[in-house]
């Protein structure tokens, strides 16, 4: 599969290494893809990844992944241009956190959320939340003690989301479909659950399972 991948941070970066080691191939698309970041990442990555603008990678990408900072979330969509990633996949990995005064607060929240405002800036594209819910450090292969952690998703269209699932699957993750799109106010809160839990203690190296019975 081809992945096209909109953010060079180190959450995109981790993902387009899970993606190469599953022998996918992987365009990064990035304002700078020829920084020594990405150059470094390119070394790591091997030849299944390459990187270019945004355009680039949404162009390449039969499934295409955002994992920007949200404070560059639009405006890199609007680089990429929606009619570029029309009828695809996209796996929305942002959460809206505002850092202006300290400590992230989700900048939308409450009837509204960032996975319902990506959706509405690509409105001919299929989106998915999803590994929104952990650190980048655990989204390749997680490793709990108390076995593999769960990925919780959603999105409006039910074939987007099976693309996505079997993605997690690959990368190791039990999912659970939560619905529609508007249930990304409730992944971007229990992302906030995670980022406190993390300033608190101190580590990052946490995440969430649903026990049933």
């Amino acid at each position: 599969m081809r992945i096209g991948i909109i953010g060079s941070g180190v959450v995109g970066q981790a993902l387009g290494l899970g993606f190469t080691t599953l022998g996918h191939e992987v365009r990064m698309g990035t304002r700078e893809p020829g920084s020594e970041k990405v150059r470094a990442w390119l070394a790591t990555a091997g030849p299944k990844a390459g990187a270019g603008s945004v355009v680039e990678a949404a162009d390449f990408g039969e499934v295409v992944v955002l994992a920007t900072a949200w404070s560059g979330t639009h405006s890199a969509l609007m680089a990429a241009n929606p009619a570029r990633l029309a009828g695809k996949v996209v796996m929305d990995v942002t959460n809206p956190l505002d850092f202006s005064t300290g400590g992230p607060r989700l900048a939308v929240a409450g009837d509204d959320s960032g996975g319902e405002q990506v959706q509405s800036w690509l409105p001919l594209s299929r989106v998915v939340k999803a590994f929104n819910i952990v650190g980048n450090a655990h989204m390749f292969k997680p490793d709990f003690p108390g076995g593999p952690p769960d990925m919780f998703i959603c999105g409006n269209d039910e074939g987007a989301k099976q693309t996505v699932t079997g993605i997690l699957k690959d990368f190791g993750w039990p999912v659970i479909d939560l619905g529609g799109i508007e249930s990304s106010r409730l992944l971007e809160a229990l992302a906030m659950a995670w980022i406190t839990y993390g300033f608190r203690n101190g580590s990052w190296n946490h995440a969430f399972k649903l026990l049933k019975k």
